[in-house]
């Protein structure tokens, strides 16, 4: 064969190879899979750093604190202080401060926030919307876009007069649909005293974000839900409403807006509104009330639950409730959210004697499994078909973590020296803090991993740990110690964050502080270090707010 024909050959079967690679290639592409994409490579990378976290010779150390005498908050690597009027990189190993403001008046107080980031794959208006931004929402009842990054007001809305007082801020669907929710309108007792009714209970107002688009704004009626409403909430999808004896009534709000809404508006156009002119989210008209529920719609689902304890969660749909009696704290009930058939082995009750109760949730992974947390025990559950039986559900255990209590003797009688007999008319409660107790539980969704604090009480310090472990089977992966004292009569929260951890701690008389541990490779030289020299710390002052680092 000449040497032509026989590359001519190799062409051709190369071209014939290429095509079906390329048919292959796009079919994965249809579903999801291309090798070359950010995804892929993003998933790729968090693997490695999860590798290198759980390494041993990987620490985690406490590189600087601060403390504040306002509430403090965290979102994304971004720490914010003095009422959102400070913001702090933690990514740094020292601290950076993005942006400090001056401190603002009493009217321009902000009640609450949300991080704002930006959609893939959408085309939008201004170039600052593909940046986060801060969603806040002021005392005065002002809705306002921040950038997360400079602090600069990029949107600002004009929500309503002084009829209501707008308080909180929520995701319908997370960083599509926001809900800005009122406080309960109460009449003052004189008010009540003459005789003057109070119908509206709260106000809802209802926004598509980035770019951010007014959807509708409504009222919860008592002469439409009842009397004895006291909260209400969108989520998904769903309105979900509260009533003081332990209801909870769900109902479809998209319905509700497409069946009630009266006239749609954009914000910043004009509008002739009930006998009002105005432009819609300036001052001093803010936004029309253009949803009007003028009767009951129709009722998807009712359950009667301790406290309105509801969840819904896992596969098939099961809700979580706890029978409307006191009594029954601290039981949970797994029902068929179908037909409200309680699943086999759906009673969990861990009969716990504590002075903090239990709790459960859906785990947020979107396995469907449920968490279970006492005070010496995690339990992660599972539905499943009972077999020979495919239309029944049974909860089942899929792994347990179990608090280290190894050194903890709870002997009801001891003896003394001399030889005296001594017997105890008490037993420990199961969350004493002489005993290793769990306080914390959450999930690192990009690196999968399931994280749990737990604390015990030395003498009068307490210590805690943030332990990782394997989402699959809860094996015990990596555990961090927290260095500060942990007192339990405290308020604590511990966020989990790829390679940073951060724990902020609320003490009497509003003292708050911010412990920020950043994770380190540290050779076997490092850990010869002298106690003293890792130790060792620096104080400075960075926009007039002092910092502790090492």
């Amino acid at each position: 064969m000449c040497p032509q024909a026989a590359a001519g050959g190799g062409r051709r079967r190369a071209t014939s190879l290429g095509v079906h690679n390329v048919c292959r290639l796009l079919s994965r592409r249809a579903h999801g899979f291309y090798a070359r994409d950010a995804g892929v490579a993003h998933r790729i990378n968090l693997g490695l750093l999860r590798k290198i976290i759980c390494q041993e010779s990987t620490k985690f150390k406490n590189v600087w604190t601060t403390h504040s005498a306002s509430p403090i908050a965290y979102e994304r690597g971004r720490i914010y202080l003095d009422n959102y009027q400070c913001c702090i990189s933690s990514v740094a190993r020292e601290p950076r401060i993005l942006y400090q403001k001056p401190k603002c008046s009493k009217s321009e107080k902000i009640e609450d926030a949300l991080l704002l980031e930006c959609p893939l794959g959408e085309m939008l208006p201004s170039p600052s919307d593909y940046k986060p931004s801060l969603i806040v929402l002021t005392v005065q009842n002002w809705l306002l876009r921040l950038s997360a990054d400079s602090g600069e007001i990029l949107e600002k809305i004009y929500l309503a007069g002084s009829c209501c007082k707008f308080r909180y801020l929520s995701w319908d669907t997370p960083q599509e649909v926001m809900v800005v929710k009122s406080a309960q309108n109460k009449l003052p007792a004189a008010a009540r005293q003459a005789g003057i009714q109070q119908s509206v209970l709260f106000y809802l107002a209802v926004f598509q974000v980035l770019p951010l688009s007014f959807i509708g704004m409504l009222e919860i009626n008592k002469k439409i839900f009842g009397n004895s409403v006291t909260d209400v909430a969108v989520s998904n999808g769903i309105l979900i409403v509260m009533y003081s004896m332990g209801l909870v009534r769900l109902y479809n709000f998209q319905a509700i807006c497409e069946q009630f809404m009266e006239q749609p508006f954009d914000l910043g156009h004009e509008f002739n509104w009930n006998g009002q002119v105005g432009v819609v989210g300036k001052y001093p008209f803010g936004l029309p009330c253009n949803i009007k529920i003028t009767d009951t719609p129709p009722l998807l689902f009712e359950a009667s639950s301790l406290e309105n304890a509801f969840q819904i969660g896992g596969y098939p749909w099961h809700y979580i409730i706890t029978p409307n009696k006191k009594k029954h704290k601290g039981v949970f009930h797994i029902c068929s959210l179908k037909d409200n058939a309680l699943a086999k082995n759906g009673i969990q009750d861990m009969q716990c004697c504590s002075l903090e109760p239990d709790w459960i949730y859906f785990h947020p992974d979107m396995s469907g499994r449920i968490i279970h947390v006492g005070p010496n025990l995690i339990k992660v559950l599972k539905l499943k078909e009972v077999k020979n039986n495919t239309g029944q559900v049974e909860v089942a255990e899929d792994f347990t973590i179990v608090a280290n209590r190894e050194n903890c003797v709870n002997n009801t009688v001891t003896v003394t020296a001399s030889g005296r007999v001594v017997k105890k008319r008490f037993n420990l409660l199961d969350d004493d803090p002489e005993q290793e107790t769990f306080k914390i539980v959450d999930y690192e969704d990009e690196l999968d991993l399931l994280s749990t604090v737990a604390v015990t009480e030395i003498g009068a310090d307490g210590k805690a740990h943030l332990d990782f472990r394997c989402n699959d089977h809860g094996i015990l992966l990596k555990s961090i110690p927290l260095l500060e004292s942990w007192d339990v009569t405290y308020s604590h929260e511990v966020y989990f964050d790829k390679d940073l951890v951060l724990h902020i701690e609320q003490k009497p008389n509003r003292r708050f502080s911010c412990y920020v541990y950043q994770m380190v490779c540290d050779t076997a030289k490092d850990d010869e270090r002298s106690s003293h020299e890792k130790t060792e710390r620096v104080f400075c002052k960075k926009g007039g707010r002092l910092f502790e680092y090492i």
